[in-house]
């Protein structure tokens, strides 16, 4: 029987990082087999790639978080050049824009985005894009760089009118557990929407718990289970036709290694 993927993680921060091993355990115990963790920082990359060293089961992603943009330091660029060149860094990301928090100005937030996306098109890796109040914007750069290897648009809670421009692009989407909020009918139609060949499941951990454990701090993969469940039943499939699926999907985006 195939085991879900958590397709976006962050096992780096802190409610995961000290007890890693339980975490992995958990996931492992609740049919969870592999996550990618995401890297928002240089520094949180070498975090990440230490942890993979240990854990055959983690994957890592690298990039500089929109919210992190204002932070980066000259040479940025080149260092996450070298990170994103190693054959166990999958993935550029997630980068983006965030209109929401803003929390970086808006210019850098841009200026970020556009460097990463040249960095991933000179390494030929796909990328991940956090996409918050900013739908248009992260479009029209996205436009800009028409050789990218694979976009996901990670956490998507948008609109069906977003989700349908992205995926005419030929982009992917991934779903976390706000799909399973009971204000979220929108975003359920998006999931029973999105190209079977072209859909992820992720928790976004430490935050975001689904529907029935959403009062759970942190958030872990083993959640993702109940995300999967919801997406399942919307698109009238069985779970493990769903979970063979997203896993499926995940491998071929990210271009995991098959595991022993």
């Amino acid at each position: 029987m195939a085991l879900l993927i958590d397709s976006h993680c962050h096992l780096t921060f802190d409610g995961l990082c000290e007890r890693i091993d339980t975490v992995l355990e958990r996931a492992a115990s609740a049919g969870v087999g592999e996550c990618v963790t995401i890297a928002t920082d240089l520094a949180d990359a070498q975090r990440a790639l230490a942890m993979s060293q240990d854990h055959a089961c983690v994957h890592v992603v690298a990039g500089i978080h929109p919210h992190e943009s204002s932070k980066v330091q000259t040479g940025w660029d080149e260092a996450l050049s070298q990170i994103t060149k190693r054959d166990d860094v999958y993935a550029v990301g997630e980068m983006g824009l965030d209109y929401h928090y803003d929390f970086s100005d808006r210019e850098d937030q841009a200026r970020v985005f556009r460097r990463q996306l040249e960095i991933a098109t000179d390494v030929g890796k796909p990328i991940v894009i956090h996409c918050r109040e900013a739908h248009a914007d992260a479009l029209a750069i996205l436009s800009e760089f028409p050789r990218l290897a694979g976009v996901v648009f990670h956490c998507f809670t948008g609109t069906k009118a977003e989700a349908a421009e992205i995926l005419e692009r030929g982009y992917w989407i991934s779903l976390t557990g706000v799909v399973t909020f009971k204000k979220s009918a929108e975003l359920r139609e998006v999931a029973r929407m999105v190209p079977a060949e072209r859909l992820m499941v992720e928790t976004d951990s430490p935050y975001l718990s689904p529907e029935p454990v959403r009062n759970a701090r942190p958030n872990e993969p083993a959640h993702v289970v109940h995300t999967a469940e919801c997406i399942a039943r919307e698109r009238g499939v069985p779970l493990p036709e769903l979970t063979e699926l997203t896993a499926g999907n995940t491998r071929r985006f990210f271009s995991l290694p098959e595991q022993a």
